[in-house]
């Protein structure tokens, strides 16, 4: 989800090489959902006959996002011992980003750009579909990058791990709750045809909240919800005012800002 949907003007919203939320179809296999989940937010092999209803699909996205997450921790944990924590954790956030399609980073770039445009909504949103990435929008990533960097990299291996599943599940969820707190900016384009109905969102928060509190426990597992719902509330209050509503774009900046405030969050903690 995010996505790298507002990139091209011949084509509003799509994703390259990404499928829309599959449409509604009573035929689906009932683990369709996780599928369409995983079809969607990685570049897993997955044919789109696999996908499910929307409502369905979105249920799924912070299990994915955990996955995503344990991915990326495998990989800091496989090489820390040949190459030491630093280098262990670049490789690991090249895994999450090679894994993902480069979705979400793609769609902080992009929102950066048209936030950093000077005009009104019309104009930022026209920037936001030029497909080359500004001055705004390659500062966005380094900071990404070195912010992920140095937050992973302090943390020992097991703790690494931990804060890339829970970071990676409730930056999906956070997406999610984005997408349901505004309308869209467009009338096309992945924005708008992405649609987050309040029992998918009540799913995908339960499961959220739940992996969360199963790996950090109650308290720093809510602490970890909540970094995550005030990400939602501050991109979802600055979207309304700048652009007139969410986009593809900015449901991918929402979980790239997530991961980081989320591991940020569980590095405090753990030094405190």
């Amino acid at each position: 989800m995010h996505v790298r949907a507002d990139n091209e003007a011949p084509a509003p919203d799509a994703v390259k090489g990404r499928q829309t939320p599959p449409t509604h179809d009573t035929r689906r296999k009932p683990w369709s959902g996780v599928l369409g989940a995983a079809a969607f937010l990685t570049i897993a092999p997955i044919p789109a006959c696999a996908g499910a209803e929307p409502a369905a699909t979105a249920a799924w996205f912070p299990l994915v996002g955990a996955a995503v997450g344990a991915f990326a921790g495998g990989v800091r944990a496989g090489t820390q011992q040949f190459l030491g924590r630093s280098p262990a954790t670049v490789l690991a956030l090249i895994a999450l980003v090679v894994v993902t399609g480069a979705l979400h980073q793609d769609g902080l770039a992009d929102t950066a750009d048209g936030l950093g445009a000077r005009g009104d909504r019309g104009r930022r949103l026209q920037v936001m579909r030029d497909s080359a990435t500004g001055v705004f929008g390659a500062l966005a990533l380094i900071g990404w990058a070195l912010l992920m960097l140095t937050t992973i990299a302090s943390l020992d291996s097991s703790r690494a791990f931990t804060a890339l599943v829970v970071a990676c599940a409730l930056a999906r969820w956070a997406a999610l709750a984005h997408a349901r707190a505004t309308p869209s900016a467009r009338a096309d384009g992945l924005g708008a045809a992405f649609g987050v109905g309040p029992i998918a969102l009540g799913l995908a928060s339960a499961v959220a909240l739940a992996l969360a509190v199963a790996l950090c426990g109650p308290a720093l597992g809510a602490s970890a919800f909540a970094a995550a719902l005030v990400v939602v509330a501050l991109s979802a209050t600055f979207v309304r005012r700048t652009l007139g509503g969410h986009t593809g774009d900015t449901l991918g900046a929402t979980v790239a800002v997530t991961e980081v405030a989320v591991c940020a969050t569980l590095l405090a903690a753990w030094h405190g």
